[in-house]
């Protein structure tokens, strides 16, 4: 009886919840990692981390811009003289 409520408990068997929690453990280390935290000071990664994403947006906003105003060089003015030549029909 007490092995029944601790599998329904567990949601399974817990030698394979175990091993699930295992690999899914490891899986979340292996993705944490690749975001630069570290376990020990995990504060100070997640900082870095927080910093490191707001420094990233600005730079993309920076390219996007840089992109925009490119594309506007040549986008405006054909746009204009568009409407300019069609004003005339």
């Amino acid at each position: 009886m007490a092995d029944n409520q601790l599998t329904r408990w567990m949601g399974g068997s817990p030698f394979w919840v175990l091993v699930r929690l295992i690999l899914l453990c490891v899986v979340v280390g292996v993705i944490l990692s690749a975001l630069g935290l570290d376990p020990m000071n995990i504060l100070s990664s997640l900082e870095g981390l927080v910093r490191h994403l707001f420094h990233f947006s600005f730079d993309a906003v920076e390219k996007l811009w840089r992109y925009f105003v490119l594309g506007a060089v040549i986008v405006i003015p054909l746009w204009l003289i568009t409407r300019i030549a069609s004003r005339g029909r």
